[in-house]
């Protein structure tokens, strides 16, 4: 189950569990559109790969169990700082290449 983390990992915005401003790698990685788009180049800084819009998990209970009132998103935050001047020599490197391909 994804963790639905709560925040950009470069800018630190909020991504509420409910946002579609949210981008995961294949590791959960969680940043927010604007910075995948304008700082990261579509390259995970944490492991190379692309980035895809995170699902969001349904506010009403549908099926046993399975929403948000039973299953919260995360509220660890997880933003660090990125070096944006290595960060465009590694994505220069890849972002060319479709994420599926890397």
């Amino acid at each position: 189950m994804l963790e639905l983390r709560p925040d950009c990992e470069c800018c630190g915005k909020d991504l509420s569990p409910d946002s579609t401003k949210a981008m995961i790698c294949t590791f959960e990685c969680t940043f927010c559109r604007d910075c995948v788009e304008t700082k990261l180049f579509n390259v995970c800084p944490n492991c190379g790969g692309g980035f895809e819009p995170r699902p969001v998990r349904p506010s009403r209970e549908h099926r046993k169990d399975a929403f948000l009132g039973k299953r919260p998103g995360s509220t660890v935050r997880k933003h660090r700082t990125i070096d944006l001047e290595e960060h465009a020599e590694f994505a220069r490197k890849l972002k060319d290449i479709p994420p599926h391909l890397r």
